[in-house]
């Protein structure tokens, strides 16, 4: 986070931040895209393709060509099984539903949608994927999800799954965006379509209980026994999300104690306070967006949300408040390849690289490998597929692992599991994640980190995922040995698209922004506050002079 705090952060939104939700479908279906213009084309950035009807980012025509563009890869690569679909809360979610199933019922694509119109969390759409196609080396499935996950609720998003289970590579992506932008320009006369009403009675449409399925199947995942048996009191705030009616059935069908704070779905999100730039933005992470929950923490001995698709977990402790990401997945990381036996005894700890250093600390003690990989969750599929990853986890507060057996869950972010596991902790440890994290940084030390944003043009932004080590001229960071300067991952020797420069006892990252004129320093300490600020002085400084240099 960096800039102008708002006035408004952490307080309820006014009515005067409300979307015009009819206004907003208005757009999506009236105004189209000219491709002509950059930001108004498909673009896919690491979680599909994202934007809003009213700035043309995110219209009709963008939803029909990419769906489009799915059934022409499907057909090209083979894949001939049922293809899940799923939708979160968000405004633009419903519309582009309708869009998308007229486009797949007239490809003759057989299209699963939930049972009663239900919303569908993103991992619940991984879990259908993998479980169809278990045991299976033709007619496999794949799927759609349609959401922006946590971004304000003007937004849309579309992303596709393939039959992994997990996020599109960019090969995959690459292609479906130059397809779907070139039926934009052919005025969309090669999309085949039919009315939503045919299409939702097609015979190729069936409905699918997502809920049933994903949580008969979540004890496989998580020990509920232990939860029960502790009588650990917990608390869950959906953010109005796409999980609003799963935690019912799960504390239903496992017997434990979970209130559900509200189940409110409202698609201007009014009940949410505002973020920290004055937005409403659905962020678990956000000690801002999870003002309602934070005040209940004392109400619970554990707490969590998650946000509008399901993918991305918060964790609010009586010990601590809301946990920073890192710190959870921390504590996450050390419990579960102490506490899971079957899982295979070299399956690694996944991580990005701008999560934090403590994780490989705590690998390191653990007798783990490292698996370090750049931003985005696409890195840790294959490992969590074949279960060489037990784990997978990003800054951002997403994360996945392996089921009790270990065997594949999901091979998407997945919040509830993340979320529930902290009951589970909070239930086998007799300690809440917080107080965990209190310990483990008395042990292994404790890390300070921020993030800053600095101006930069698109030259600099395309020198800057040029750079590489040697030119990095500087031999120290703050008052330390450089040990390494990288500008591909250890993991799997991708690009990172900047460069990342370690000592002893810090780091950063600088990675150009993908939407904005600017690039992010990510810094870690484990000394103390003036040595994170040297750090960010000095990887500023040693980036501006990289770039002058380019």
């Amino acid at each position: 986070m960096s800039g102008r705090l708002s006035p408004l952060a952490g307080k309820r939104a006014p009515d005067t931040l409300l979307v015009d939700v009819e206004r907003l479908r208005d757009a999506y279906a009236d105004l189209r895209p000219d491709p002509a213009v950059p930001s108004q084309r498909v673009a896919f950035g690491t979680s599909g393709h994202r934007g809003t009807s009213f700035d043309r980012s995110f219209n009709e025509w963008h939803v029909l060509a990419i769906t489009q563009a799915i059934c022409e890869y499907r057909k090209e690569k083979g894949i001939d099984g049922p293809l899940y679909i799923g939708i979160d809360t968000h405004a633009l979610s419903q519309p582009a539903f309708e869009s998308a199933l007229e486009v797949l019922a007239a490809n003759g694509v057989q299209t699963m949608i939930a049972a009663g119109g239900e919303y569908t969390p993103t991992p619940a759409i991984s879990h259908a994927i993998l479980t169809y196609n278990r045991g299976r080396t033709h007619g496999l499935a794949d799927g759609i999800v349609v959401t922006p996950s946590h971004n304000p609720p003007d937004g849309g998003g579309f992303k596709y799954n393939p039959p992994n289970g997990g996020p599109a590579d960019t090969d995959v992506t690459g292609w479906m965006q130059k397809r779907a932008n070139a039926l934009i320009e052919g005025g969309l006369r090669e999309v085949r379509r039919m009315p939503f009403n045919q299409a939702m009675h097609a015979s190729t449409t069936h409905q699918h209980d997502f809920i049933a399925a994903y949580v008969a199947d979540l004890g496989n995942v998580i020990d509920f026994d232990a939860i029960r048996g502790s009588g650990v009191h917990l608390g869950v705030d959906p953010l109005g999300g796409s999980g609003v009616h799963y935690w019912g059935p799960i504390a239903e069908r496992y017997g434990i104690d979970l209130t559900v704070v509200s189940d409110a779905v409202d698609l201007t999100f009014r009940f949410m306070s505002v973020d920290w730039d004055g937005k409403i933005r659905m962020d678990p992470s956000s000690s801002y967006a999870m003002q309602r929950l934070i005040e209940l923490k004392d109400s619970y001995d554990v707490a969590f949300a998650c946000d509008t698709d399901h993918d991305r977990h918060g964790i609010v402790t009586r010990s601590s408040g809301l946990l920073l990401p890192n710190h959870y997945l921390s504590v996450l990381i050390d419990y579960l390849f102490r506490h899971r036996p079957e899982w295979r005894g070299d399956a690694a700890v996944g991580k990005t690289l701008v999560s934090t250093a403590l994780i490989d600390r705590v690998a390191k003690r653990l007798g783990r490998r490292l698996y370090e990989v750049p931003v985005g969750f696409k890195w840790f599929v294959d490992g969590l597929f074949d279960g060489s990853l037990g784990f997978g986890g990003e800054e951002s507060a997403g994360a996945s692992f392996l089921r009790r057996d270990g065997s594949v869950w999901s091979t998407d972010k997945d919040g509830i599991a993340a979320a529930l596991m902290s009951a589970e902790i909070a239930a086998r440890t007799d300690r809440d994640p917080g107080e965990l994290y209190t310990q483990m940084t008395a042990e292994l030390g404790r890390p300070l980190s921020q993030r800053v944003d600095a101006p930069a043009n698109v030259e600099q932004k395309a020198r800057l995922s040029r750079l590489s080590p040697d030119q990095v001229k500087s031999t120290s960071l703050a008052g330390e040995k450089i040990e390494s300067v990288l500008d591909r991952a250890p993991a799997n020797g991708a690009s990172i698209g900047g460069i990342k420069v370690t000592s002893a006892n810090g780091w950063f990252a600088a990675r150009p922004s993908g939407t904005e004129d600017i690039y992010k320093i990510y810094a870690e300490s484990f000394k103390d506050e003036a040595h994170l600020e040297q750090l960010l002085q000095e990887a500023q400084a040693m980036v501006d002079g990289a770039l002058n240099a380019a």
